[in-house]
């Protein structure tokens, strides 16, 4: 109806103009305050879930089953860690604000997987894995990482890593009302932020980053790993990162080993890509689906994609993916594989 696509166009635009206004409210500095700045070291004390997580035998055809008898429109499995503080962080703001418990619960019924686990899980296509199998097939490297399986048991969404309130409030609204059938969670995104006008406002700088021209072509094999800057003007994490991360001298040391290239996501900004394609930065970040900045795309000398920060990302993190890189892990294994022999 009408006036049912009216109030979803203003809960968008509403939640985008509080992921500007909040930051700003509670001002950019750490603390509880402020969703993008946090200690992101591993805790010592585990995560404990809330009560309303679902108690599942691992089946997760039956858990979809379920919800979806209960009149609820899909799954989300949830796949954290114990001391995650990015996990922490999802249980304690996100969870921690009663509408946005109110619907998840309404519209969704939630399972908990711990990447490490070795509980045996039936998944949705019918194969038998252990938790920490599933969670390296599905890619979850950074946790929290949450799959929307919809009443088919498809993936309606990926969220890979924590977002902060607004951003996950879209989320749940864009599965729960359909929008992932006819659109993608960026152009979504984008219809509430097209609403709002700014002011242009300039990128952060760093000394590692390479001036234009952007020729990035890598059909011929490079010398070193490239990473790629997408950010834009007006952007508190983005803000965030250059002022505490990117400040570290342990962390700056790393990007002397790398190509590394600075690009707004808003700009019509001439780019040849790693596989040669000649296009823009706004028409590249739309077609790697960003829809959060600052996002990092890792390619290897090749011009393979293999690693992407793309949600928020502390010293901790950062420090891991970059080791990780520097220790040409990329070659032979995913991230999360590589973390877990480091592991065990």
């Amino acid at each position: 109806m009408a006036w049912r696509s009216e109030v979803g166009r203003l809960s968008l635009l509403l939640a985008v103009l509080w992921s500007f206004v909040l930051p700003h409210a509670f001002g950019a500095g750490p603390g509880d305050g402020d969703p993008y700045s946090f200690d992101d070291f591993p805790m010592d004390e585990p995560i404990t879930y809330p009560v309303w997580f679902k108690r599942s035998f691992l089946d997760i055809r039956s858990d979809l089953s379920e919800a979806l008898a209960e009149g609820k429109r899909g799954l989300m499995v949830y796949f954290g860690q114990q001391r995650c503080p990015y996990c922490e962080r999802l249980m304690r703001v996100n969870f921690g604000l009663s509408d946005i418990v109110e619907y998840t619960r309404r519209h969704f019924d939630l399972v908990p997987i711990d990447i490490h686990g070795i509980e045996e899980v039936t998944t949705p296509d019918g194969a038998l894995l252990s938790e920490r199998d599933w969670a390296q097939r599905e890619g979850t490297d950074f946790t929290p990482s949450i799959l929307f399986f919809d009443a088919e048991g498809r993936i309606a969404l990926r969220l890979r890593g924590y977002y902060p309130p607004y951003q996950f409030r879209a989320a749940l609204e864009y599965v729960a009302d359909g929008h992932y059938r006819r659109e993608s969670f960026r152009d979504y995104l984008a219809r509430g932020e097209n609403r709002m006008l700014f002011d242009p406002e300039d990128l952060n700088e760093e000394p590692f980053f390479a001036p234009p021209p952007y020729n990035l072509d890598r059909r011929r094999t490079a010398e070193r790993p490239l990473v790629v800057f997408f950010e834009q003007g007006d952007c508190h994490p983005c803000d965030v990162l250059h002022g505490q991360a990117l400040r570290a001298p342990g962390i700056q040391r790393h990007f002397a080993d790398l190509d590394v290239v600075q690009l707004d996501v808003r700009a019509e900004t001439p780019v040849i890509t790693p596989a040669g394609t000649r296009t823009t930065a706004r028409a590249w970040a739309a077609d790697l689906g960003l829809f959060y900045a600052p996002a990092l795309i890792f390619f290897d000398e090749k011009g393979r994609e293999f690693l992407r920060l793309d949600s928020v990302t502390g010293f901790y993190r950062l420090r891991g993916v970059l080791n990780y890189v520097a220790d040409k892990g990329y070659r032979t294994q995913t991230y999360g594989a590589w973390r877990s022999s480091r592991r065990d």
